[in-house]
């Protein structure tokens, strides 16, 4: 399959589909679609239509949910059941996203990886760290609200509170947790809450998505950036 997610323009750009004409449309929603058969279908990730951010008149940001007050708004899933379930061919989702026209890309953890979310300055120190020490990596996003997720074998975010036990930093304050079932996050190109197109710094590959790493391998290295950026 040729999808390229890095080649597709942010959705982010477009807080009211209904707004755009007619042939806009149709491009924003063949590409929307391709990006959710790239997921499904190339890294093995279900997708799931997400909420996105409005700016109402004043500035004021509303979720497209439409609750008067949205704990997330732009963050969140609009319904589990318009899953687009991983193996879905680039027919089958553009089929299922014309049914949620300008919906945010989510996707669920706790399936095929967990998420260890940490700081951005935090956590670019620690994957420069990685890196050089050549640790096994998976896919690494930047969100825009400085957060960044490392993205890990399933199950990590129930064990990390023994994992940090072990390793001596259970007593410690970390700007670090665990993502994991029941939990989502915003994929690329999509918009987060209105702040801008959450981007990969280390974007999936074929070896990677269907094998993230174990938490264990990058948590040390996490946890000790965490705490000297906290010191």
């Amino acid at each position: 399959m040729g999808f390229t997610i890095g080649a597709i323009g942010g959705l982010g750009g477009i807080r009211d589909i209904h707004q755009l004409r007619p042939g806009a449309r149709r491009r924003h929603r063949a590409t929307a679609a391709t990006a959710v058969a790239e997921y499904t279908g190339l890294w093995g990730w279900p997708v799931v239509p997400g909420a996105r951010a409005v700016r109402a008149v004043g500035g004021r940001i509303e979720c497209s949910c439409g609750a008067a007050v949205c704990p997330a708004p732009g963050a969140h899933p609009l319904d589990a059941s318009l899953e687009v379930p991983a193996g879905a061919t680039l027919d089958e989702a553009g089929e299922a996203w014309a049914r949620c026209p300008g919906a945010a890309l989510l996707l669920p953890a706790g399936r095929h990886f967990d998420v260890i979310e940490v700081g951005e300055a935090a956590g670019r120190h620690a994957l420069v760290r990685l890196e050089r020490m050549g640790l096994p990596l998976g896919p690494v996003a930047l969100a825009p609200h400085g957060r960044m997720w490392f993205l890990v074998a399933p199950g990590a975010a129930a064990e990390l509170p023994e994992l940090l036990y072990r390793m001596g930093w259970d007593d410690a304050r970390l700007d670090l947790r665990g993502l994991g079932e029941g939990e989502h996050i915003t994929a690329p190109p999509s918009d987060l809450g209105g702040l801008g197109a959450v981007r990969w710094l280390r974007p999936p590959t074929l070896e990677c998505a269907g094998r993230p790493p174990q938490a264990r391998l990058l948590l040390g290295t996490l946890a000790y950036v965490c705490h000297r950026s906290a010191a």
